[in-house]
């Protein structure tokens, strides 16, 4: 892989004038996004040992995945920002780096202190790697801007569902300390993206050259200001749900349905596979059938299935879940695209953004989920996070960029024919 990508770094000048998409880069990113989102989610895929071994409410649990989030959070968009003006090829090999010191820490964590400072490292690792990385996603994109931002996130939820599965594998039977081992996946991915960085400093040569043409979508200040509300909203719902799933659905499932802790793992592995698959959808539809489509279907299409859930038997809970993730997942990587089209010219700014309130809103919801979980009952937190699925009607609001475009192509056409 990495040869692959020096070899398109040693001649950007013809990719660019292709305009095609670049797969070595996107796989590469992807890759990355895979390990490093692995490494991440064993943070969720240790809490049952960690709340047994450290003695930890679920208020505290709650409060390791908001100290990992709102560091991701806060530093995304200031990234983002920063690397408009200024690109920093090489800051994703960077950003690999302070997760591996945040594993690292992790593995020898004695203390809700340094469990602490562990997940603000990786937070940190995630704040550098997630703005930059999606940037060079929509730079190898071709164009098709939903499949390359697909790929990219895909790596990220694929890595993200192998977390629980190598925890029961690996963490579980050889306890804390074996975390340590998985610095060696931090390794190979500084040197994939020190690789990618190679491709992208050569890109940006080659697009200095060349005038970058930008389109205006002829939406108001105003209209442009509600539509990201409104996405922010539906990120909201999206992730306050996926918190209850991602840090809650091993206790739900082992106090409902009394599994052993490592069948309760291969359970989450089950839906974060699923929210992987749903990922790789969302994007490529999107590119042809236009986004605010896919966010509908996803966001709101899910509710009959989040509400049926609580009620549910271990083997609908089973289905239910996997095609919450199929549906679910979809969403993101539309309502990023949709954004960075609100907003040209801007693509580190809104990644880092919603990016960064993504994680935000994932931390708060695990920190509030938690508390209330600790006044009420598990069960009782799935049953109020059903109705959230139903803040997708707010889609009706967004404009229709995909019909605008298309309207805009039919004119100009109709006028070069004349």
């Amino acid at each position: 892989m990495n040869r692959k990508i020096e070899a398109l770094a040693s001649s950007p000048g013809a990719q660019a004038a292709a305009g095609g998409t670049v797969m070595a880069v996107l796989v590469a990113i992807s890759f990355s996004h895979m390990l490093n989102d692995m490494m991440q989610s064993l943070i969720f895929a240790l809490y049952p040992m960690l709340k047994g071994s450290h003695h930890l409410s679920f208020a505290q649990i709650g409060l390791i995945t908001l100290t990992y989030q709102i560091t991701a959070s806060l530093l995304q968009p200031v990234v983002g920002l920063y690397t408009d003006k200024r690109p920093q090829p090489y800051s994703l090999a960077v950003g690999m780096g302070c997760t591996l010191a945040g594993l690292l820490l992790l593995s020898s964590a004695a203390s809700m202190s340094s469990l602490l400072m562990a997940s603000a490292m990786v937070g940190m690792g995630s704040s550098i790697f997630h703005p930059e990385s999606s940037r060079v996603a929509r730079m190898a994109s071709g164009g098709r801007h939903g499949l390359a931002q697909s790929v990219f996130q895909v790596g990220g939820n694929l890595g993200s569902s192998l977390g629980p599965l190598l925890a029961a594998w690996i963490i579980l039977p050889h306890g804390q300390g074996s975390v340590a081992w998985f610095g060696a996946a931090a390794l190979i991915g500084m040197l994939v993206l020190t690789a990618v960085g190679n491709w992208y400093r050569g890109h940006q040569r080659a697009q200095a050259k060349k005038a970058v043409v930008r389109h205006s979508t002829g939406l108001s200040s105003r209209r442009v200001f509600w539509s990201l509300f409104i996405l922010a909203m539906l990120i909201f719902s999206k992730y306050f749900y996926l918190a209850s799933l991602t840090s809650y659905y091993t206790f739900y499932l082992i106090s409902k349905f009394h599994l052993s802790v490592q069948s309760a793992q291969m359970h989450l592995f089950l839906f974060l596979f699923a929210v992987a698959a749903g990922t790789l959808i969302g994007g490529p539809v999107g590119d042809r059938i236009g986004r605010k489509r896919v966010i509908w279907v996803s966001i709101l299409g899910v509710a009959p299935f989040t509400l049926l859930m609580p009620s549910a038997n271990l083997f609908w809970t089973e289905v239910l879940s996997v095609v919450i993730g199929l549906v679910l997942a979809s969403a993101f990587s539309a309502i990023l695209i949709y954004a960075q089209e609100l907003v040209p010219g801007k693509v580190g700014a809104i990644s880092g953004l919603f990016f960064g309130f993504a994680f935000g809103m994932g931390g708060l919801g695990a920190a509030a989920l938690g508390t209330l979980a600790d006044h009420t009952s598990i069960f009782f937190v799935y049953r109020v996070c059903a109705f959230l699925p139903l803040l997708g009607l707010l889609t009706a609001f967004l404009p229709d960029l995909h019909a605008r475009r298309t309207a805009v192509a039919d004119a100009n056409l109709a006028v070069e024919t004349r």
